[in-house]
């Protein structure tokens, strides 16, 4: 069977630090944290009252005001992140077939602040008070479905939920449909928006949140030896994906090539990831081998880096059992010191900079590492950006329960 090469010809984003891909990036690149104060609800008795939010974010000046009213706010980050793509893609799918397009743009979490509210609606106002909407609100396939609905997207469209991996799953997803020709399309990313009390309790409760309260900016410390855990985000990262022949035929401005995809599972906890790094060292193996790289060729690791005890020398303990003696010479950060954790959006948040990243010649920095934790020693691009010759950058997505995809992008040159 013929396999096609996946390109990327448009790239969209909201996070906490910007309403676009590129205002993003650039405040990425200048070290700037978008973690604050939570805003979204009375976080005062919380041990962690800190988070990554968008700010100014107002659906109604890119969507219809019955429509925004009616979905909820991770899918209606999708929806205008994919407008974004789709206007850099100049893709038209009017102009298409449409049941050869894809929409995979996922959610690990769904409505999460809708089914807080309406639990509670139910159990104090009872039966007949609930909002209409609430299970096309909260169910985290309804992203892809939003989209499909708004630019008529009539080929697979479903969401792949995987915790912190989800956006990225979601993108290797679109890979292998392209790869296997039953798509020439893919709207495909990862979105999440589920700041709300109790979600930011449940993750409390297992300990794992910093409650550097006092100095917000400073509390995400991926690899230093001072973190005390990860600080939940939100925001929205989607790719336009095609396969090279089609974006060829239409004349598509090509941003870079998906060209490698690695994907396991550590089957080893329910929440903690191998503490040898297993599981996360063989999916960088698999994307290097489908890729068709060695090692030594890749340029920037953009690391799942959360901030974590455990995680963070877990990592890198993996990354130096696949790269060896290369991997102190090749630049590894984490974005999540600026924007925080943002569950099933990180991944594709983390790929459109891996694109970005390889465009600009620009890797964005690991901010607030000021000591490193002594069991992690690589180049984890402290404080500052740094210019590099980019060619090859790998992206890695850890997640709960050991679900681990690696995404490997290549600078387009024909």
């Amino acid at each position: 069977m013929m396999t096609h090469r996946v390109v990327i010809t448009g790239v969209g984003a909201i996070t906490p630090v910007g309403l676009t891909a590129s205002e993003s990036m650039r405040q990425l690149c200048a070290g700037c944290s978008g973690i604050a104060p939570i805003t979204h609800f009375d976080a005062s008795a919380l041990a962690s009252r800190i988070a990554g939010e968008v700010k100014n974010f107002d659906p109604t000046g890119y969507l219809d005001q019955k429509i925004a009213r009616r979905i909820g706010r991770y899918a209606q980050f999708a929806i205008v992140a994919a407008q974004e793509a789709q206007t850099q893609a100049q893709w038209d799918i009017t102009q298409e077939e449409p049941t050869r397009v894809a929409s995979l743009v996922a959610s690990a979490i769904g409505d999460f602040p809708l089914l807080e509210q309406q639990m509670k609606t139910f159990l104090t106002r009872g039966p007949g008070k609930m909002n209409p909407f609430t299970v096309s609100r909260v169910s985290s396939s309804m992203a892809a479905g939003n989209i499909s609905l708004h630019f008529g997207v009539q080929g697979a469209s479903y969401g792949v939920s995987s915790a912190c991996s989800t956006g990225s799953h979601s993108l290797a997803t679109a890979w292998m449909l392209l790869r296997l020709g039953l798509a020439d399309v893919a709207v495909a990313g990862g979105t999440e928006a589920a700041i709300s009390a109790s979600f930011q309790e449940s993750y409390i409760t297992m300990r794992a949140l910093s409650t550097r309260n006092d100095a917000p900016q400073q509390a995400s410390r991926p690899f230093d030896k001072d973190r005390d855990g990860f600080v939940i985000g939100e925001g929205c990262g989607v790719l336009i994906l095609e396969t090279l022949k089609h974006a060829q035929r239409r004349g598509a401005p090509i941003l870079a090539e998906l060209a490698g995809v690695g994907m396991t599972c550590d089957a080893y906890h329910l929440t903690a990831n191998h503490p040898e790094g297993r599981g996360a060292a063989q999916a960088m193996r698999m994307a290097l081998q489908t890729a068709g790289l060695a090692p030594e060729q890749i340029d920037y690791i953009n690391a799942h880096g959360t901030s974590t005890p455990m995680n963070d020398p877990i990592e890198t303990q993996a990354i130096k059992t696949v790269f060896g003696e290369a991997a102190y010479r090749i630049p590894v950060s984490s974005i999540k010191s600026m924007i925080g954790h943002c569950i099933g959006a990180s991944g594709a948040i983390e790929a459109v900079v891996c694109v970005m990243a390889l465009q600009q010649n620009i890797i964005p920095p690991t901010i607030n590492l000021d000591e490193p934790d002594a069991r992690c020693d690589l180049d984890y691009v402290p404080h500052q950006a740094r210019h590099a010759d980019l060619n090859f950058v790998m992206s890695n997505s850890f997640a709960f329960g050991g679900q681990n995809c690696v995404l490997i992008f290549r600078k387009f040159t024909g």
